[in-house]
């Protein structure tokens, strides 16, 4: 087991299984981009273990509470985890995070999208550590994401070859 995968057993969190797309619904696009050096992940949403989207849906500051939030980016975190898992074949070969975009689905008059995009990185910082975990960071709302998901986050990491 590696480093990585180790810690996040330590911590008790589980890689979910790629998403279960609904029927029809087709992704022209890689999960994860491997160019040299660097791994561009695609925006994720919040996972199950089984891979199907982990709710509740809608949006922040209507259905949708920042504790709930929270836990979302935390869960789309390790979304991202198991992209990289799949395309990378060991977490260990990640040696920094660059840059990292969350989104919050949320109303308009809602305020609190870094604090909801802290799951992410709390998540991210507890299993790499502060030097290979440190990332810049946006947390920006958005009207409307697909299928009603309540975060989506992007992101790009360093990796070994």
């Amino acid at each position: 087991m590696s480093r990585i995968e180790a810690r996040l057993a330590e911590l008790g969190h589980v890689l979910p299984e790629a998403v279960k797309l609904p029927p029809g619904m087709v992704l022209p696009f890689p999960e994860v981009n491997l160019r040299g050096n660097r791994a561009i992940i695609s925006g994720q949403g919040p996972l199950n273990p089984d891979g199907s989207l982990a709710g509740p849906f809608g949006k922040l500051g209507q259905d949708v509470s920042v504790e709930d939030g929270y836990r979302l980016a935390q869960l789309t975190g390790l979304a991202l985890l198991g992209g990289l898992k799949r395309a990378l074949g060991d977490l260990d070969r990640i040696e920094g995070w660059v840059k990292a975009l969350g989104m919050v689905n949320c109303t308009p008059d809602f305020d609190r999208q870094p604090q909801v995009i802290n799951g992410f990185s709390h998540l991210i910082l507890d299993v790499f550590g502060p030097e290979v975990g440190r990332h810049a960071r946006s947390a920006v709302g958005m009207n409307a994401l697909p299928m009603r998901i309540a975060v989506e986050i992007e992101a790009e990491v360093l990796v070994r070859p």
